[in-house]
């Protein structure tokens, strides 16, 4: 039975965790191009938390449902929906306003779960598992024996990105986490070194990530690595440039710390290096670049060496203020989940 109304978080103006509240709202009709997915899981991210304070760039005009992804069931398929769509099919998706029961979902970005894959799985592949993808295999081709670094390696991204690099794609791994806690976990999911940026810099170092620095030069006999994926931006670019050898390349996706101060592209020169920022989306801006990374996504999860995708924690629908509290506070580690289908 599909519902006239569904249950959402509601951000009806920009701020702290206050403005995240559970409402009902009229059930979303599909466009005739779209389906409707009743969901079961819905991812939380860094996004999330950006688009409620105010600091995306592109942000959603309120009030608005937040959430960019998750996994369901189709209920309702609209009357022009290609590639196969049926009610009752168990889909992964990215959408916008997925943090409510039901969400009228596009097919550009819609995907059969296969029987073996869970839902959690499978809204976890969503933005973390392919962005992790797109960064082994696109924005950078990692080769064996590449030695590379990751920023934020217990993060959503990181850990999936760990382990393709190290177990898939036979790479070294270097990892930044910002507790011990964090970096047993990296190492549990294949980053080889880690290291534990303190909050502020140790006496007599010029700056935090100082001991990256000293690791990779130690590591690489000063030649530096093959590349950098950073999701942290500000804090950590200055160090990016200095661990990077002759021909890498460095990887920015996302800015948690801020974004980048202005650069003089000059800079780049001495050691010939390729700078790039990237976005998920613009790697799948058709139906068909999306179904193939989907795809690659999906024979991750097979095989001896298959990547592990499980969600470090799932919060119920009325812990929604503690989920970002969390993500915020840099107490989480891995995937967040927020458990929508059957939750209080």
């Amino acid at each position: 039975m599909v519902n006239a109304t569904s249950r959402a978080i509601l951000i009806e103006a920009r701020g702290p965790v206050s403005v995240l509240n559970a409402t009902s709202v009229p059930r979303p009709t599909p466009k005739p191009t779209q389906v409707l997915v009743k969901v079961a899981f819905a991812g939380i991210n860094f996004l999330d938390v950006a688009e409620r304070t105010g600091a995306f760039a592109f942000p959603t005009p309120v009030p608005f449902i937040p959430g960019r992804e998750g996994a369901g069931e189709i209920v309702e398929v609209g009357s022009e929906v290609q590639h196969g769509f049926k009610v009752g099919d168990r889909v992964a998706f990215l959408s916008v306003a997925t943090y409510a029961d039901y969400v009228a979902v596009d097919t550009l970005h819609l995907a059969k779960l296969p029987d073996s894959v869970s839902y959690e799985d499978g809204a976890t592949l969503m933005i973390q598992g392919l962005t992790a993808l797109s960064l082994a295999t696109r924005a950078y081709s990692i080769k064996k024996d590449d030695i590379i670094v990751i920023h934020a390696a217990a993060g959503g991204v990181g850990l999936i990105l760990s382990q393709i690099a190290s177990r898939r794609l036979g790479a070294t791994v270097i990892g930044t986490v910002s507790t011990p806690e964090k970096a047993a976990l990296a190492r549990a999911n294949g980053t080889h070194h880690v290291v534990v940026i303190p909050s502020s810099p140790e006496p007599g170092t010029k700056n935090a990530y100082e001991p990256l620095e000293t690791l990779v030069a130690s590591l690489t006999n000063g030649k530096g690595v093959h590349a950098v994926f950073d999701s942290v931006g500000r804090a950590t670019f200055e160090t990016d440039l200095a661990i990077a050898r002759r021909n890498s390349t460095i990887v920015l996706f996302g800015s948690a710390s801020g974004p980048i101060p202005d650069l003089n592209i000059n800079r780049l020169t001495p050691k010939n290096l390729k700078l790039t920022r990237i976005s998920l989306y613009n790697y799948m801006t058709t139906f068909e670049e999306f179904d193939e990374l989907y795809k690659e996504g999906l024979e991750l999860l097979k095989g001896d060496n298959k990547v592990k995708l499980e969600a470090s924690k799932v919060y119920e629908f009325s812990e929604i203020q503690q989920a970002h509290l969390d993500l915020e506070g840099r107490k989480s580690t891995g995937k967040l989940l927020l458990r929508v289908a059957g939750s209080n």
